[in-house]
Order: structure tokens, then C-alpha cells, then sequence
């Protein structure tokens, strides 16, 4: 099973880039993309964290089961859903503003109990590091999921409005990437992390720590870039024939290239260091068609695997 484990909210999304415009809310968080889009595209997936018994909670659970993904925490929480308060540029690329709740109200004995006996893949969600009690557990929760087999990713996510302690975050989050096989970054996470400095140099960085072997770096309208041990590749976006918004983007093109490389035998530490340029690029490109049709929704509705096939068949 492909595990992922993190936050889920409620985003409230604005109809328009108007400063007054009406929103509506719809169920969102990185991790919880993430594990929709991984099971629409054919994975037996789990999704681990807390889901509040309020009326926002039901809202979450319906895409979750409406896409097959396994809850893996059972037991609702009384804590309120977490909310994340979405805005729009004039390009209608989205931001956030996070009221945090029900994601948090979780135990490391829960957590722990509630993981699968075999995992292949465990995905660590963007808010883990973010306080270091919550990180404290996340970190054990990591551990658990390597110990039983499991290749480990992150999409790193910087939600910047929340860091409060920004050199205790920067610590917490470097634990975590010697702990991930497999990193994802935006190039505004990159901007935040390492102003400055190059996305070869610190993907050459990232792959000098103790586990990680693939580096992914999300350029928005320029596309993607990926670095191996082995080789480098980049692919443009796929742009849909009609755009509706951003939400969800990257976690769609992250599943996209966690089935990718699934499918290609390629998710072992070995087989990713390996990566050539050709696949690296051909990775890339699934993942672009992933992220690409999400695109062309309002929301993060991420594709299932015939709409990815359909497109790639053109």
C-alpha cells in the first residue's frame, strides 16, 4: 500500500480573484491531494490523519471514499477541521492563509497502530515539521514506515505563514529530508529555503544526504526539472484546453510521478539513483499530463488513469 500521512482542510476558494468574491468550500490539504490522486491512478492507497466528526469532516470523507483511498484513522476528533483560507493572483495561482485543527489531534501510539503491515510507499506531508511536537511524532511515524519497507518521499511545501520558529523549522524539516528517498520542491519553496543559490547546486546538495536519490523541482508555467545520481531531465507543462486554477497542481504531478516510477520497477533506492535522463524527462512528462488536467478544473480534482491515458494516446 501507498501510504501518506498529513494534513487535510477545507479550502475555502473564491470564485473569482475579486477581493469580495463569494467562496465555497471544498476539501483540500496537500496529503490528502496527494492520496486521491494516487488512488485514482491505480494505487491501493491509505491516507493517515485525523478527521473531525463536524460537518466538514463529512465533507472531507466523501472524495476519499469516492476515489477508493483507505482511511486509515477510523475514530473521528472532536478538534474542528482545519481550514485554509485561498486566495488568487491575476494569474489565479492560489495562496493560503491556515486556521489549524483537527490535523493535529493525533498520538504517536494512534498513528503508529494505524499504518499497514507492508508499505511501499510512505509520503510525508508539508505541515509535519512545522511544530516540534507534531514533528516529534511524524519523525517516529517515518521511522516505522521505513522499517516496514517503505520507500520514503516528501514534498517539502513551505507554508511560510505558519513557520513561527523558522530556525527550529529548518531543523525539523532537515531530519526529514535525511529520511526521504524522494524530495519535491516547488521553485518558491526553493526560494525560501536557499535564496540564491542554484536549483542544480542544491539538488546537488539534497542528493548528498544520507538516503535521498531523486530531487524534483516544480517550475510553474516553465515546467518541471529532476535530478539522479545519475542524470538530470526537465519536461514543459501540459496545459489543458481550458484552464480553471492551480489548487492541487503539484500534488497531482507528485502522484503522477510516484506511479510513474512505480510502474517502471523504479521506486527502490537503487533503481532511483539510477535514473537516466531519458527517464527522468519521460517521468517528468506523465506527471505533467497529471497536474495538467487537474489544471483545467476549479479545485483539485485530480484525473483518473484512463483521462491520463486518453490525453497521452493524442
Amino acid at each position: 500500500m501507498f501510504v501518506v500521512g498529513g494534513e487535510s482542510l477545507i479550502d475555502l476558494v473564491p470564485v473569482s480573484s475579486a477581493a469580495d468574491a463569494e467562496r465555497v468550500a471544498l476539501a483540500g490539504g496537500s496529503p490528502f491531494n496527494c492520496a486521491i490522486a494516487l488512488s485514482k491512478l491505480g494505487h491501493e492507497t491509505g491516507f493517515l490523519c485525523p478527521i473531525s466528526a463536524d460537518q466538514y469532516g463529512d465533507l472531507l470523507l466523501k472524495p476519499l471514499a469516492e476515489a477508493g483511498v483507505a482511511v486509515l484513522l477510523d475514530e473521528r476528533v472532536d478538534a474542528p477541521t482545519t481550514k485554509a483560507i485561498v486566495t488568487f493572483n491575476d494569474k489565479m495561482q492560489a495562496s493560503y492563509v491556515f486556521e489549524r485543527g483537527a490535523d493535529r489531534a493525533f498520538t504517536r501510539e494512534g498513528l503508529i497502530a494505524a499504518l499497514p503491515r507492508q508499505v511501499a510507499l510512505y509520503q510525508i506531508g508539508g505541515f509535519c515539521p512545522i511544530l516540534e511536537t507534531d514533528a516529534d511524532v511524524w519523525r517516529a511515524v517515518v521511522s516505522e514506515a521505513a522499517a516496514r519497507g517503505a520507500t520514503i518521499s516528501i514534498d517539502i511545501n513551505v507554508r511560510e505563514k505558519l513557520v513561527d520558529d523558522e530556525a527550529g523549522y529548518r531543523a525539523r524539516l532537515s531530519d526529514f529530508l535525511d529520511m526521504a528517498h524522494i524530495v519535491k520542491l516547488s521553485e518558491e519553496d526553493h526560494e525560501w529555503l536557499v535564496p540564491g543559490q542554484s536549483i542544480e547546486a542544491y539538488a546537488a546538495e539534497l542528493l548528498k544526504r544520507p538516503h535521498c536519490a531523486l530531487v524534483v523541482v516544480t517550475l510553474g508555467e516553465q515546467g518541471s526539472r529532476a535530478f539522479s545520481r545519475a542524470g538530470k531531465g526537465e519536461a514543459p507543462i501540459y496545459a489543458p484546453p481550458v484552464f480553471g486554477d492551480t489548487v492541487g497542481a503539484g500534488d497531482s504531478l507528485m502522484a503522477g510521478i510516484l506511479t510513474w516510477l512505480s510502474e517502471a520497477d523504479a521506486l527502490g533506492p537503487d533503481a532511483l539513483a539510477a535514473l537516466n535522463d531519458e527517464q527522468l524527462s519521460a517521468m517528468l512528462g506523465f506527471g505533467a499530463v497529471v497536474a495538467g488536467i487537474n489544471c483545467g478544473r476549479k479545485g483539485c480534482q485530480p484525473p483518473t488513469r484512463d483521462e491520463v491515458d486518453a490525453v497521452l494516446a493524442q
